[in-house]
């Protein structure tokens, strides 16, 4: 495989236009509006004003019904209502835990289901959103992982799923209100079901629509991309989205990082990290995250925080801590708190931030590693899921 060649996965994703049917306007990016608004008829010399209208009407304001676009003509309105739609994927359920975290099981096209988390906090509101239905890389500590991958979301999908967040919290802004810049929605961790590099283009067309500034105009320092290695693809990551990288790391050593992250046998932790080394947009105000779950006697002693330290040495970076977010049938436990803070002040005190993420939404199984769609998670019996652990 060449150098240029993208790394993706030979999955259908669903068409944004199904056969003899309207054109779902959610997820297409500016210039493919511009060309399916021509091709159903806008004047050209008209339609990069029709592009701003329709596209502060939905990413601004939230409007689902083209007749509620008011600056555009009635017969003009006609137009898009007869070749376009505003469809979002459907929030079959909602659990809200104890800490106020949100979960959502989400339908998609073809009946899929997938799941989407917010997260209050107090200086801001993160939704972890996913990128495909399941996941191919069978990582050992995470629950997601024991589902199998169906097919990549779509641009649509990925962007829909924000837009359902924001319109569960109510913060699309009102017509002739004034504009409240507290933003409940102020994050995006795309740290759900998939690795987002397995799915490149749609991941990337959705994170430009969210920050773009006529829309949803999130700050790409807003947005996080998370991967396990994807190595090929992480400049393009800084390149064509600019967004924050952080890194699902969890070892030290390429023996135990081929357990618990299979991808490491295809690129190791040396060409990780060389990669990371040279990401594009890499500097102490734009760190990358490491993302490292604590397990008990697995990945959690000195000497590991000790190699973390050098391994990573002269990348600008932060540590997130994770304690492991147990699920039925996992094969590991999670790291005594002791250990955990031990292995933080090692870091700490090599210069690195090391904080400890605190588990939200684990009475809804909504934590860092647990999601899986309710209807996969229905079919199996525990015995099912160890018997599947127990192959690895």
């Amino acid at each position: 495989m060449s150098a240029s060649a993208p790394i993706t996965q030979d999955l259908v994703t669903i068409p944004r236009k199904m056969p003899e049917g309207p054109t779902n306007i959610v997820g297409l990016t500016r210039d493919t509006l511009r060309t399916a608004l021509i091709e159903a008829g806008t004047a050209e010399k008209q339609v990069k004003m029709r592009v701003n209208q329709i596209w502060q009407w939905i990413y601004h304001w939230g409007v689902r019904d083209f007749m509620d676009m008011t600056n555009l003509a009635k017969d003009y309105r006609q137009l898009l209502a007869d070749n376009f739609v505003i469809e979002l994927p459907e929030i079959v359920s909602k659990q809200v835990s104890a800490d106020g975290t949100r979960k959502y099981l989400v339908k998609i096209a073809g009946g899929h289901e997938v799941e989407v988390v917010y997260i209050p906090e107090a200086d801001r509101g993160t939704l972890c959103i996913s990128s495909q239905v399941g996941c191919t890389l069978t990582c050992s500590f995470c629950h997601t992982g024991t589902q199998k991958l169906v097919r990549n979301l779509t641009a649509g999908e990925i962007v829909g799923q924000i837009m359902l967040a924001r319109d569960d919290l109510g913060e699309w802004p009102k017509p002739g209100e004034k504009k409240d810049e507290t933003r409940l929605l102020s994050n995006i961790v795309l740290m759900g079901m998939g690795e987002p590099l397995y799915n490149f283009e749609n991941v990337r067309d959705a994170m430009k629509i969210a920050m773009d500034p006529e829309g949803i105009s999130l700050s790409r320092r807003r947005i996080t991309l998370s991967t396990s290695g994807v190595v090929p693809e992480i400049a393009r990551c800084a390149e064509e989205i600019g967004c924050l990288m952080a890194v699902s790391f969890h070892a030290t050593t390429d023996e135990v990082r081929n357990k618990l992250v299979p991808i490491n046998k295809r690129w190791n932790i040396e060409e990780l990290l060389n990669a990371l080394r040279e990401y594009p947009r890499l500097s102490n105000s734009e760190r990358i995250t490491f993302e490292y779950v604590m397990l008990k006697d697995v990945n959690d002693t000195d000497a590991d925080a000790r190699r973390l330290v050098k391994l990573i040495q002269g990348i600008p970076a932060k540590i997130n801590l994770i304690p492991f977010n147990e699920w039925p049938g996992a094969p590991y436990e999670r790291s005594d708190w002791s250990r955990i803070e031990a292995f933080a002040d090692i870091i700490y005190k090599a210069g690195y931030a090391s904080p400890i993420r605190t588990p939200r939404g684990e009475d809804i199984m909504a934590a860092c590693g647990q999601l899986k769609s309710a209807t996969e998670r229905a079919r199996k019996s525990r015995r099912e899921i160890e018997a599947e652990t127990a192959q690895r």
